[in-house]
């Protein structure tokens, strides 16, 4: 990093102030949920004060990272495939530098370095702003690792740098870590517990935003119902708060409301949401504000009782059924959506039969289905076989997914034939003549570009459909504009 001073004279005082040259070359790919994509995001913004500019140019990089996750072994093996693109790209540029982030960093961090030696650095989640400093250990020669996971960090004083921005809609990330300890689940151990950010720093966020013309935000968190903000600390200690500190604290809900009329403009959505923590409130503020989108994903994970317990999820079907009936009651055109999981230990054809008519109750709009991957430490692993047949697995996903296929078709329809205002996002995949864009109920809609743009609400009119696509025609600018 080359650091050039500039003086510049006011009046009889002379300034000196130092300024980084950016003249590095960073690439920077993430897989995962939504999170790793956000805190990219956060990297990038730390490193282009240390002399990094990105780039989408895997050849051109200096220094490479790729933000990792661990939630299934899939996900694993699609890295290690990456890692060794990469190592064979750094054998052609001995300045290249290769670095694994996120939760498997955490997770497989001496595997990697001390082990197969396949990454300069191993960062953990809560460690990115260490990177400038792990970057120099590299250059004198060292490995370079940390993976401390934090009680405080939540990266609320960074302004992300957007990543492959359509300039329309952004992450705001609210909450990190998680205190619920599914069996099934890798993030508590590699994420660590939840905390809130500061209220104002998302609110100024919001408006940074607002201010550069996007159009549309996400409200980020592993569990953003959870979200509680009483001047600082974990959740968990919300008890040992002041009086003072309890009376004024901020919840989902309030912080939900404080955005929404902050940017009455902006379109406003949240994920992801827990059964256990979804209050009544939230929903209430759904229904009462016309720019918080009206679509939920709620992540159930199986129809059964048995299997649900067996994960250590603090809701029971008839709860979650419950909860979607106040969903639906309060906003009837509500759309939601899910995780499934298929295949869990001792999981019987009875329980599998569960997690369908659970499904046929519901008639979900779309939904994220998964077949089990027992993850190393998690209490499912330690305490329960993986004994379910891959070959029963694979049948029973099939069977779900072909289920929600019918069931995508049957919300999508419902669409059929309506004016729904959708926000231009970007260019059809299939054909440079239309527009893509999305409804509030987060329904992806195509139809002629015109003379419209991206970044424009549109009203359009509906007339065709597949299971996951409205086709249609733009009528007219909406109010929002």
């Amino acid at each position: 990093m080359e650091k050039l001073l500039e003086e510049k004279r006011q009046g009889e005082v002379l300034e000196t102030k130092v300024v980084v040259k950016n003249d590095k070359k960073l690439f920077i790919e993430s897989f995962g949920c939504a999170m790793n994509f956000s805190d990219s995001e956060i990297v990038a913004s730390i490193l282009s004060k240390n002399g990094y500019n990105t780039t989408t140019t895997i050849e051109d990089a200096e220094l490479i990272l790729i933000n990792t996750c661990s939630i299934r072994d899939k996900a694993e093996q699609t890295v290690r495939k990456r890692l060794q693109k990469y190592n064979s790209l750094k054998k052609n540029n001995p300045k290249m530098k290769v670095g694994v982030l996120g939760c498997m960093a955490e997770r497989l961090k001496h595997k990697f370095l001390e082990e197969e030696k396949i990454v300069d650095l191993v960062v953990g989640p809560d460690a990115y702003k260490d990177l400038p400093n792990l970057l120099e250990e590299v250059d004198s020669g060292k490995d370079a690792i940390n993976v401390i996971l934090s009680t405080e960090e939540t990266y609320g004083d960074i302004t992300p740098v957007r990543l492959n921005s359509n300039g329309v809609s952004a992450f705001i990330s609210i909450t990190r870590g998680c205190d619920n300890m599914c069996t099934f689940c890798v993030v508590p151990f590699t994420r660590g517990r939840e905390r809130s950010r500061d209220p104002q720093s998302i609110v100024d966020e919001l408006n940074d935003l607002a201010g550069k013309g996007f159009k549309e935000i996400t409200l980020l968190g592993q569990n953003v119902d959870s979200y509680l903000w009483y001047g600082g600390g974990l959740k968990k200690d919300f008890n040992k708060a002041s009086e003072i500190q309890k009376a004024s604290s901020i919840d989902f809900a309030k912080l939900l409301e404080i955005c929404a009329i902050t940017q009455p403009k902006i379109r406003i959505r949240f994920s992801t949401s827990n059964p256990q923590d979804m209050s009544l409130d939230v929903i209430k503020l759904m229904a009462k504000h016309n720019n918080i989108c009206n679509h939920i994903h709620l992540p159930v994970q199986s129809g059964s009782n048995s299997i649900l317990k067996a994960m250590n999820r603090q809701h029971t079907r008839e709860e979650y059924i419950s909860l979607i009936k106040s969903i639906k009651k309060l906003i009837p055109d509500c759309t939601i959506s899910h995780d499934m999981i298929v295949g869990f230990p001792n999981e019987t054809d009875k329980d599998h039969k569960d997690t369908m008519s659970l499904m046929n109750e519901v008639v979900y709009s779309f939904g994220y289905m998964y077949k089990y991957s027992e993850r190393p430490g998690t209490l499912a692993e330690r305490k329960l076989e993986d004994n379910i047949e891959e070959e029963v697995k694979k049948q029973r996903l099939q069977e779900i997914v072909d289920l929600q296929q019918i069931h995508s078709l049957k919300r999508t329809k419902e669409f059929l034939n309506k004016k729904v205002e959708v926000l231009i996002e970007r260019q059809s995949k299939k054909s440079e003549k239309h527009w893509a864009g999305k409804t509030e109920h987060n329904k992806v809609v195509v139809f002629p570009k015109e003379n419209y743009k991206i970044g424009d609400f549109v009203n359009v009119m509906t007339m065709d459909c597949t299971s996951a696509t409205l086709i249609g025609k733009a009528i007219e600018f909406s109010k929002n504009n």
